[in-house]
């Protein structure tokens, strides 16, 4: 079912530039610096999640071209059955040649091709603030995943993100507001959505800007 049979969106991702998204070519010396925070702290997070695992089986939501994908695959443990699937069809293919080894798909985070009960993780990464429906995405995602699963989601923190943006003279017009983004969380804003729509929060992180938070299904 096509999104436009279903969901009248503002979102426009198909217009977006992903090109180089969480690498340093693409972010300079200081965003490669705050990414590889940002990475550290996923990777703690998904070591919480994952400690007493034998098997897994993990989804990577909105993996825009796929740089994102690289990163998680490599500290995943050697028994994670790992994919991750992509909104934009044009970035599928980008994404898939960044990732030859890790089965990509397209599909709208709003209908996901997967049975119930699918996933012990999934990893929703500077996805939900560009959501026209963040409700019914998560929905969807805890439809998904497997009693006791695990979410990592990481957004941007509010109001520091427009603070650091408006410092390098980015998205002035718009006080400072990166294109795109429909919602807007601080950190404790966010932790306070999530309890309304999961059982647990385990963990949270804030690496500079951003928040990240593990909850459970």
């Amino acid at each position: 079912m096509s999104r436009k049979k279903k969901f009248v969106l503002k979102a426009t991702p198909e217009e977006e530039d992903f090109a180089h998204k969480y690498t340093h070519e693409g972010s300079g010396k200081v965003g490669g610096y705050l990414l590889d925070g940002y990475f550290d702290a996923v990777n703690e997070l998904t070591d919480c999640a994952l400690k007493s695992k034998s098997k897994v089986k993990a989804i990577e939501l909105g993996c825009g071209e796929g740089f994102s994908t690289a990163r998680i695959a490599k500290f995943l443990p050697k028994n994670t059955d790992f994919m991750a699937s992509e909104f934009v069809e044009h970035l599928v293919p980008k994404a898939q040649k960044q990732n030859p080894n890790i089965k990509i798909i397209q599909e709208s985070v709003y209908e996901l091709k997967h049975k119930n009960n699918s996933f012990d993780l999934v990893f929703l990464l500077e996805v939900l603030e560009h959501l026209d429906y963040p409700e019914t995405a998560l929905k969807e995602i805890k439809r998904v995943l497997k009693p006791g699963g695990h979410l990592i989601l990481g957004v941007p923190r509010e109001p520091l993100w427009r603070i650091l943006n408006i410092a390098r003279l980015k998205y002035l017009r718009d006080f400072g507001n990166t294109p795109g983004h429909f919602n807007h969380w601080s950190a404790r804003g966010l932790r306070r959505y999530m309890n309304e729509h999961f059982r647990q929060i385990v963990a949270h992180k804030t690496p500079l800007p951003w928040t990240i938070i593990l909850v459970k299904k």
